[in-house]
């Protein structure tokens, strides 16, 4: 397989969600404020003494958060009680806990909101810690880097979710296409989700995905722009480059799927809560779609990573970083159950076994990804995806009504030509 080595998890995660983002500093939780560190000095392994701690966590990681919560707590002295809060809740919940010390010793995060917490002081520091990992080395990059601040380390990978291309065999099969074959490139999408369009089953359509979603978008979309060797936006994340030629190649596919009606018709108005849906049911042939969502599905999927307009692949690396908040009293107790999180019982014995991608590299080839091609598949990818960097980006990309979601909606359902002045749009946001 060929993977378009692009530049890796380049410095900071991107301020990227469906959902809101804390937009000022707390009170309290400035930037830089020494006071979010741990309070105690704390031994390499943290500290298992029959302690109760609290972790949060939001809903579209609840089945990794339970598997992981639930082992640690047969193993440990120490016992962790999950609340798992709806997406569209975390948000406001984190920050109405934050502005009145009311977090709890743990708290996970989408790896986009990451960088605007830690910079706000949400998390404890800790360098120490994870620097004396005898592995840090091969941690996930884009996860470290979206909770590094000033060089201060505050987060670690809870879990990892990777926009790759899925595909219904048996749809495929029917459809004379090879079930073993991944579309790659955008054309071979394409023809793939025409032709399962072609069958004119009730109530199944070539392809589907969330065009009222920003998130989703960037999810999905933007793969297909670094898999062809363009940028999204500027290094420094305040020019929107997504009126170049492999976006406006996204753009004109998409339309072409809409105007041949292989496309979900309920993706026309999709914010984000359903986006996954129809294909998780069978009824879609292929889609860019969330690798979490594997050990979900009931039918036989192939996975890929996302084509570019002539070939490679790239991915979006999103999913969960997770730190000691600065509001808990338990530091050494909670990093024992960060620093057990990073074993290899619980990421091979636990996360591999229930088919979720590792956190580390060189645990990516074990048992469990071995038995399956698809979850190799997935672990070379997200060892070579990428996250942009934008301070403004949920303005600019994901808030209701961004300057994105009209540039999408402007030319794949409405056929204008104004890309260039809708990502203008962008850019004005994006430089604020």
């Amino acid at each position: 397989m060929h993977i378009t080595r692009r530049r890796a998890f380049r410095r900071t995660a991107t301020i990227l969600a469906v959902t809101g983002l804390l937009a000022v500093p707390l009170a309290g939780c400035a930037a830089g404020d020494d006071t979010a560190g741990p309070s105690e000095e704390i031994p390499a392994e943290g500290v298992d003494d029959g302690s109760t701690l609290t972790l949060w966590t939001r809903a579209p990681i609840e089945r990794q958060a339970k598997l992981l919560v639930d082992a640690y707590n047969d193993s440990h002295e120490n016992q962790v009680e999950l609340t798992v809060v709806p997406n569209d809740d975390y948000v406001a919940k984190v920050g109405a806990a934050a502005g009145s010390g009311g977090l709890p010793d743990l708290f996970a995060a989408d790896i986009v909101y990451v960088p605007n917490w830690a910079q706000q002081g949400l998390f404890a520091d800790l360098s120490e810690q994870i620097d004396g990992l005898d592995f840090k080395d091969e941690i996930n990059q884009g996860h470290l880097d979206a909770g590094t601040v000033d060089d201060k380390e505050y987060v670690l990978p809870f879990a990892l979710d990777l926009s790759m291309l899925f595909w219904n065999k048996e749809l495929f099969a029917e459809a004379g296409l090879d079930p073993e074959k991944a579309p790659a490139t955008l054309e071979e999408f394409s023809e793939a989700a025409q032709a399962v369009q072609a069958l004119n089953k009730p109530d199944t359509y070539g392809t589907a995905t969330g065009l009222n979603c920003g998130g989703c978008l960037v999810f999905t979309w933007f793969p297909s722009v670094w898999a062809s060797g363009e940028e999204v936006m500027s290094d420094d994340g305040t020019e929107s480059l997504l009126n170049g030629d492999a976006a406006q190649a996204v753009y004109d596919t998409w339309a072409e799927l809409e105007e041949a009606g292989a496309v979900l018709p309920s993706s026309t108005d999709e914010t984000g809560p359903t986006w996954t849906a129809a294909f998780s049911e069978g009824k879609v042939g292929v889609m860019p779609f969330p690798a979490t969502l594997l050990p979900s599905l009931e039918f036989d999927a192939g996975v890929a990573g996302i084509p570019g307009v002539d070939g490679g692949v790239s991915t979006f690396v999103g999913g969960d970083g997770i730190g000691i908040s600065k509001d808990s009293k338990q530091s050494a107790q909670a990093w024992n159950f960060l620093d057990w999180m990073m074993s290899e019982e619980a990421q091979v014995e636990v996360l591999a076994k229930d088919g979720n991608a590792v956190s580390r590299g060189d645990l990516a080839d074990n048992e469990y990804a071995a038995a399956d091609p698809r979850l190799v598949t997935i672990n070379e990818v997200a060892a070579q995806g990428s996250t942009p960097v934008a301070l403004n980006f949920q303005q600019a990309f994901n808030a209701p009504g961004s300057p994105w979601l009209t540039l999408v909606r402007n030319r794949v359902l409405n056929g204008e030509d104004s890309v260039d002045a809708d990502n203008d749009e962008i850019t004005a946001i994006l430089g604020q």
